[in-house]
């Protein structure tokens, strides 16, 4: 009897370990979907458009939102410029990209590592293909004709890093 007892005893705490580790783990994963929830409320109500799931592997909720990419394409003025010319506009391009970062609009931005059509990328996290249209636009190689933009919505999970 009294060995029906210990084993009874032993079974109810590790029974209570168990549950005290569940409900620790719902807690987290309560403060997990509430950060991701946040998260979802305040892109939506900024105009994004954005979706989540849950990631079978972590259990971590991901978050995919619409970014628009813009490639930087060769632009119809192609012709030769001096050299004081050609250094002030690039000056200029690389400026206004800097602007973009620090007004948040602009994620990542790059040339192409090949002589080809495309002759860069930019990344804008904005909330609609017109703004971002707008903004690059705003370049002044693509006012000066050197390059002209082609815009496409592009979807990535939120906060990732390049590795």
């Amino acid at each position: 009897m009294e060995i029906i007892k210990k084993g009874i005893l032993l079974m109810l705490l590790i029974a209570t370990i168990f549950s005290c580790k569940t409900i620790e783990k719902n807690k987290n994963l309560s403060k997990t979907s509430n950060t991701s929830k946040a998260i979802l409320e305040k892109l939506k109500s900024d105009g994004f458009k954005t979706f989540d799931y849950v990631d079978e592997k972590t259990k971590d909720t991901v978050i995919m939102q619409q970014y628009f990419i813009a490639f930087l394409k060769k632009g119809d003025n192609r012709s030769p410029q001096n050299k004081e010319e050609s250094e002030s506009l690039q000056k200029a391009h690389r400026a206004h990209l800097g602007k973009m970062y620090d007004l948040g609009f602009a994620d990542i931005s790059g040339p192409i590592g090949n002589d080809g059509d495309i002759r860069g990328v930019t990344i804008y996290n904005v909330p609609n293909i017109k703004l971002a249209d707008s903004l690059a636009n705003s370049d002044p190689m693509v006012k000066a004709g050197r390059l002209k933009i082609e815009i496409h919505p592009w979807w990535a999970g939120k906060g990732y890093k390049l590795r």
